[in-house]
């Protein structure tokens, strides 16, 4: 049943792309976004699907879960996709409405199921302790789990909400205990002193350090960005310098590449960098830079080549800068910063920057090149956005875990809440999402790790685990009722860390806009 669906639903994707093309040959893809969001989400539904379907084994619990999963992905297609809160994509907004009943008559058997038993079955697997597959069936990889799992539940989940609601920053033992486990060097040659893992592994330690708080799964965010971009683009000189102390620990990067009226379009750029006798100095504003008070390392993009327009003009420079600290977090001259307060995704901290001639080395030119900064930047996107979808996978499963030991835990007219459909149905929705949005990221991975190009397959993991995250955690507060909404329990965090998901590395709307224009662009 489930691959005859399967099949139906890839027609239905196939025919979406179809319209949508047909559209884009008398408009633009900006004039016709609902229409070319609305096929992203088709696009991205469609892929969860094969995932989960090349997932689930025949146990009890993963047959549950998929077919849940289909029945509501299908559903959605059919009837309509949430692209927000507010904004469902129908099939008629791209003139599907024959096709729709052609995929839900390829479906009715599905469709037409009752599926209250098998939701209702699936919580009670979950209240009894199961759990739905989760090895990789490598016995190191299952082991790098395990073992990050158990660093999370000992050294970052007791201490998290605290931290949080002190806006505490990780305390610098537990970043030197996350170092001595290689989380910094997960993906850095091993010639350079990391470990030299494939994307893949990069998701799961991310996966299990953000399960216990996302600034310690994004911790490594910076890393992964830094060293990626120093491999992939740098020069010998630059490699060996800086890629051992990032893979170790000694050195924790920041990246710098927001501007306070600039937010996708980094064409905008107009933070200035300019040769000037022994080194380069740089001038302009920042926003949002992560991490930036303790970072020993800015990988900035700045504007090097005036006179060229656009993405041209810019470079990537590698700005090394004294760690900063609680009384004095930017002790650099010709640089300033401060706070900026967040509901969430604390750990770290956010900040404006302004440059005032703050010097750099004349080797400080990523690669030795002007004018190459976007096109270097690019090529990290995928694997950050991978890694940004592992941080959603993360979160997504805290916000179930806490949701169902408070449906377990709490007791309302003489029994524990979960033997009540509502919450448990939240409860089974939230595990169909949480292992949708799992597999489909690491079908993300797989692909990066087979070195072809991978954006759209990253773009649709980041897109469906940040819905995922959101969801969970929404749902999971709704189980809480009123005690959620109290800071003293750590869904109101896990519900506040969940919100940036959707937004950073990419928002949602770009994310569908890359899919669609890239899917429409390979058929043609």
């Amino acid at each position: 049943m489930l691959q005859a669906a399967l099949a139906a639903a890839q027609r239905y994707r196939d025919d979406a792309r179809a319209a949508l093309a047909a559209r884009l040959e008398a408009a633009p893809i900006d004039a016709e976004q609902r229409a070319g969001h609305g096929f992203a989400w088709v696009a991205t539904t469609v892929a969860a699907l094969e995932a989960v379907h090349g997932w689930a084994s025949d146990s009890p619990i993963d047959t549950l879960v998929a077919r849940l999963a289909f029945q509501e992905g299908v559903a959605q297609l059919v009837g309509g996709l949430p692209m927000g809160q507010n904004e469902l994509f129908r099939p008629a907004d791209l003139g599907l409405g024959a096709e729709a009943r052609t995929l839900a008559d390829a479906c009715a058997d599905l469709l037409d199921r009752d599926s209250a038993a098998d939701r209702r079955a699936l919580a009670d697997r979950l209240a009894a302790g199961e759990w739905p597959s989760e090895t990789l069936h490598d016995p190191e990889l299952d082991a790098i789990r395990d073992q990050f799992r158990r660093f999370t539940a000992a050294e970052i989940v007791p201490h998290a909400h605290s931290w949080h609601l002190a806006n505490a920053l990780i305390p610098d033992t537990t970043v030197a205990k996350m170092a001595d486990l290689g989380t910094f060097g997960v993906c850095i040659p091993e010639s350079y002193g990391g470990l030299g893992l494939s994307k893949l592994v990069m998701c799961i330690v991310t996966e299990e350090l953000s399960r216990g708080w996302i600034g310690a799964g994004s911790l490594g965010t910076r890393s992964e960005i830094a060293g990626e971009l120093i491999a992939g683009s740098g020069t010998e000189a630059q490699k060996a310098a800086w890629l051992p102390r990032i893979a170790s620990g000694e050195v924790l990067p920041t990246a710098v590449f927001t501007e306070p009226d600039v937010g996708s379009d980094l064409g905008s750029l107009q933070t200035r960098a300019r040769l000037e006798g022994d080194g380069w100095r740089i001038d302009g504003a920042k926003t949002w830079i992560t991490h930036a008070a303790r970072s020993d390392l800015m990988t900035l993009l700045a504007r090097t080549l005036p006179d060229a327009k656009g993405y041209a003009g810019l470079s990537m420079l590698l700005v090394p800068k004294p760690r900063g600290t609680e009384g004095d977090p930017f002790p650099a001259p010709g640089m300033s910063g401060s706070e900026i307060e967040v509901l969430g995704y604390r750990g770290m901290r956010e900040y404006a920057l302004s440059f005032d001639g703050m010097a750099a080395p004349d080797d400080a030119l990523l690669g030795g090149e002007e004018g190459q900064g976007f096109k270097q930047l690019m090529r990290t996107f995928e694997g950050a956005r991978i890694q940004t979808a592992a941080r959603a996978v993360g979160v997504a499963r805290r916000a179930l875990e806490l949701g169902l030991a408070y449906a377990l835990d709490r007791k309302q007219f003489g029994r524990a809440i979960i033997g009540f459909p509502r919450v448990s149905d939240k409860l089974a929705m939230s595990l169909v999402d949480l292992i949708t949005a799992r597999e489909l990221t690491y079908a993300a991975a797989r692909a990066k790790d087979s070195g072809k190009r991978c954006d759209i397959e990253a773009g649709m993991a980041k897109l469906l685990a940040a819905r995922a995250a959101w969801s969970n955690a929404d749902a999971s507060l709704q189980i809480h009722g009123g005690n959620g909404y109290a800071l003293e329990f750590e869904i109101s965090r896990v519900l506040c860390d969940a919100r940036i998901l959707n937004i950073f590395e990419g928002a949602a709307e770009i994310q569908a806009q890359v899919i669609a224009r890239g899917l429409v662009s390979a058929r043609n």
